[in-house]
């Protein structure tokens, strides 16, 4: 699908504003919000990149992801158990 185009002008040092209404969309409008800039086929590619916060890093490492990815699966194959309540939580556990 094709977007409206939105045009910015190189400013001295290689500068360019990002419209208002793109910086909201895609959540850099923050202080720390940084662009990917990449270069393919000819193009300029800017990607927005919200960093992760130092609290939630553990969630993103690839052992913690290679799990969530697992757990997916296993739900996706009802390898899962669902109870009512605690008690049957804990009597399922016990046996």
């Amino acid at each position: 699908m094709e977007k409206e185009a939105n045009f910015v002008t190189v400013q001295a040092r290689g500068v360019i504003a990002i419209p208002p209404a793109l910086r909201r969309q895609f959540g850099l409008d923050r202080p720390g919000a940084q662009v990917e800039v990449i270069e393919r086929d000819g193009e300029i590619v800017l990607r927005p990149h919200v960093p992760v916060p130092s609290d939630q890093a553990w969630f993103w490492t690839e052992r913690w992801q290679k799990m969530e990815r697992q757990a997916d699966a296993d739900v996706a194959a009802e390898k899962v158990a669902s109870f009512e309540n605690v008690d049957d939580f804990l009597a399922d556990l016990d046996s």
